[in-house]
């Protein structure tokens, strides 16, 4: 058990110095060009993501990117000096509208690791979700799926105490009893489909929002994809409330579990990632935004 846990502190640890280290190297920054590198970002884990709610975001961006580019008209210069004056601090020198921008400070570093998650994605990732789908039928993957959350209810429980929500706290203990027991250590969803209990969809990231602590910066992951300085302590301290940890202490196992429940999780979400980068001028950026905006709308509900 401590063993996984130092392994994963270490990793992550290595990273975000070597990314800071990497953030200082201006001259490799400038080599990393931020409108061609279109090869870009996997973020296939089971954390991550709700693909289809990031599409959306993605899109919702660029469209509004286009019609502000498109419908922007330059201040007339016939007006009342006082509203010129208006117009033009409405609007940069540009003509584009600003942009809401998130902290990026390790951009270098989180491109390099955006096109490494996307090589793993298109070459691994993808490919082997593709053959292990056709010979395992959507019930079976679905139902792996709901075993995993089934079994990573503690992070959720701990959570929602945290943050006080009775309500979800009583429908998590609700879920897992049911679903453990009728639903076969929770390969069926029965608390779904027959009571109507939804997943609670909370994590140690959402408890730090709750307690005022802010995202910090954007940070993009080997294998863990899009993340913040927030939501990635969030995700290390789950570890220590995640069961599996318990269950399969040597690492081998443990990481071999965790790459099986990743290519369950692709298989169920092909296409996603596609749609992301099809609608994007810059996928690196739309996934970034789509990511605050979506975590965001997580810690409102």
């Amino acid at each position: 058990m401590g063993n996984i846990h130092r392994l994963w502190f270490i990793l992550i640890l290595g990273v975000m110095c070597w990314g800071a280290g990497c953030g200082q190297r201006t001259g490799w920054a400038a080599t990393v060009d931020s409108r061609t590198d279109l090869e870009e970002e996997a973020d296939v884990l089971e954390r991550n993501m709700a693909g289809h709610e990031l599409v959306r975001m993605a899109r919702l961006n660029e469209d509004a990117a286009t019609a502000g580019a498109e419908n922007h008209e330059a201040p007339s210069t016939a007006g009342k000096p006082s509203q010129n004056a208006e117009e033009a601090e409405a609007w940069p020198d540009d003509g584009y509208p600003e942009e809401t921008l998130y902290p990026d400070p390790l951009e270098p570093m989180n491109r390099a690791f955006f096109a490494f998650n996307d090589a793993a994605y298109f070459w691994f990732f993808k490919p082997v979700a593709e053959g292990y789908s056709a010979v395992m039928p959507d019930v079976m993957r679905l139902s792996i799926r709901n075993f995993f959350t089934n079994l990573s209810m503690p992070i959720r429980l701990v959570s929602s105490l945290l943050q006080g929500k009775m309500k979800s706290v009583g429908i998590i203990l609700v879920r897992f009893m049911v679903n453990t027991s009728a639903g076969f250590l929770g390969f069926q969803d029965v608390a779904k489909q027959a009571l109507n209990y939804p997943v609670q969809d909370e994590d140690l990231g959402q408890v730090f929002a709750f307690y005022g602590i802010g995202p910090g910066f954007y940070l993009n992951l080997p294998f863990l994809g899009a993340s913040s300085l927030r939501d990635t302590a969030g995700w290390v301290g789950g570890l220590y409330l995640n069961p599996l940890d318990y269950i399969l202490e040597d690492w081998v196992p443990n990481l071999s579990t965790r790459a099986f429940n990743i290519v369950n999780n692709t298989s169920l979400r092909i296409g996603e990632y596609e749609a992301l980068k099809d609608a994007s001028l810059d996928p690196y950026v739309a996934m970034r935004d789509a990511y605050f905006q979506y975590r965001q709308n997580q810690i409102e509900k």
